[in-house]
């Protein structure tokens, strides 16, 4: 995912690559398929990472690498609707394209879960803050006798 203020790179700890055992099960396959996925994802091809990595995924459901590396490759490619909020970098993905996608409601759930499972994450915290803000801002638009904190403070 390219937002928050890694500059464009995941900001998590790097994961390990999938275990022997898993390469192991899909006759090296698998880790074939996601090495060569993230190859292209790190080269900006991220839909094409995103065929290879949906392979690897199919080969192995449980691998939280492949799973992670596929939803960068999905967000990446602009398939929003196809982000597994299976941990934190997940769901902050998914409320990012939920954002974007125009429904911030539904994104403020996820960035909260996001914030709430690493809560020092500084770019889920501001993603969270940025959506809330949107929804306040409709909020008043729509009912524009509900004052807001600061037209009381004011007195306006």
């Amino acid at each position: 995912m390219s937002e928050g203020s890694a500059g464009g790179q995941d900001s998590r700890q790097a994961k390990e690559p999938p275990t022997p055992k898993e390469r192991d099960a899909a006759g090296g396959d698998t880790y074939d398929l996601y090495r060569r996925g993230l190859d292209l994802l790190g080269r900006g091809s991220a839909a094409a990472a995103a065929q290879l990595l949906e392979r690897a995924a199919a080969a192995e459901p449980q691998s939280r690498s492949v799973l992670e590396a596929l939803a960068r490759a999905q967000f990446d490619a602009g398939r929003y609707a196809a982000a597994s909020p299976s941990d934190d970098y997940a769901q902050f993905g998914l409320g990012l394209a939920l954002a974007r996608t125009g429904d911030p409601g539904a994104a403020a759930e996820h960035l909260a879960l996001a914030a709430a499972m690493q809560p020092d994450r500084r770019h889920y915290t501001d993603a969270l803050r940025s959506v809330r803000a949107t929804l306040r801002a409709r909020s008043q638009t729509q009912n524009p006798s509900i004052e807001g904190p600061e037209r009381k403070r004011r007195g306006v």
